[in-house]
């Protein structure tokens, strides 16, 4: 048995009028065919949903419970088909996001609730990983879109730069250190250090790495660690200095204090990056959204000095 949804439409239509011109006219089309659409109906539904005669035309009780649900097919189908264009203009959906750690103390919360108020149709699922992960998660659609540190090269792969922000030493309070303004290269020489890991903060780790090569300092490397979190928890706790982002002072760690480097060139960039091959219109529309929204916060960002 096939139902075609225009035979359901002209049925609906003689139900509401009970008058099989004014339906006809309604429908935009003349009575003969009209009247074969309702035949075809209940000849395929073995069942007599209308009684007729010469003055009037009545539902059946069948018919009177046909036309309940034909509304309700008529209108989920009409719902399916405006759910399936916002997908298709990129109005709804949902989007996979991953994030560092880091992105996640300032950048992350407000990129989230801009994107709630203006792109109320797509749900953002955040997932918390270190930047070579969300590499491994792009390439197998993991996730859609990432905000990481873009290190490397990565093939198949497209990134734009969305912050960037200075690179700071992490001092215990109580350190002779923390008396200084600004650290100078000088400083750090012999220091215990707490270092990001070569592996999970890879992108750190070399640019730290870096400036110790460019500055001819020497550390001594007392520990190897992923997270910035867990550096700062180590700082505080007398392990050793560390040289972190600026937005690690969110973490608003007791006892720690933060200083400025020696050069401009301590600084770290935050890259939003999604695959070339990506083609779900959600997607575009979020990475479109966030380009603009952090472009926007670099544009009225307070001018350093």
């Amino acid at each position: 048995m096939i139902i075609e949804l225009n035979q359901l439409r002209c049925f609906v239509a003689v139900a509401e009028e009970l008058h099989f011109g004014r339906a006809a006219a309604r429908l935009f089309m003349t009575q003969p065919p009209l009247s074969r659409q309702i035949q075809l109906l209940e000849q395929a539904l073995d069942l007599v949903l209308f009684e007729r005669n010469s003055r009037s035309v009545k539902l059946t009780a069948a018919g009177k419970t046909y036309y309940e649900d034909a509304v309700r097919i008529l209108r989920l189908s009409t719902q399916a088909a405006d759910s399936a264009r916002r997908v298709a203009r990129g109005d709804a959906g949902q989007v996979i996001m991953g994030f560092t750690a880091v992105s996640g103390y300032h950048l992350m919360p407000g990129l989230i609730a801009a994107a709630r108020d203006e792109l109320p149709g797509i749900r953002v699922v955040l997932k918390e990983m270190v930047s070579l992960q969300q590499v491994k998660a792009l390439e197998s659609r993991e996730i859609d879109l990432g905000i990481m540190r873009a290190q490397f090269f990565m093939r198949g792969m497209e990134f734009q730069r969305i912050a960037r922000e200075p690179l700071q030493l992490a001092i215990p309070a109580g350190h002779p250190l923390a008396k200084r303004r600004a650290i100078a290269a000088k400083d750090l020489d012999g220091l215990p250090f707490v270092m990001y890991s070569h592996d999970g903060g890879k992108y750190f780790h070399d640019r730290i790495a870096g400036l110790f090569a460019a500055s001819g300092v020497q550390t001594d490397h007392v520990q190897y660690i992923d997270q910035t979190h867990t550096i700062v928890a180590l700082v505080r706790a007398g392990i050793g200095v560390a040289i972190v982002p600026a937005s690690a002072r969110e973490l608003c760690f007791a006892e720690v204090v933060f200083r400025p480097l020696w050069t401009k060139e301590a600084h770290a960039d935050i890259d939003l990056v999604w695959s070339e091959e990506q083609t779900n219109p959600a997607v575009e529309k979020v990475r479109r959204f966030a380009i603009e929204h952090f472009a926007r916060l670099e544009k009225h960002a307070p001018k350093k000095s």
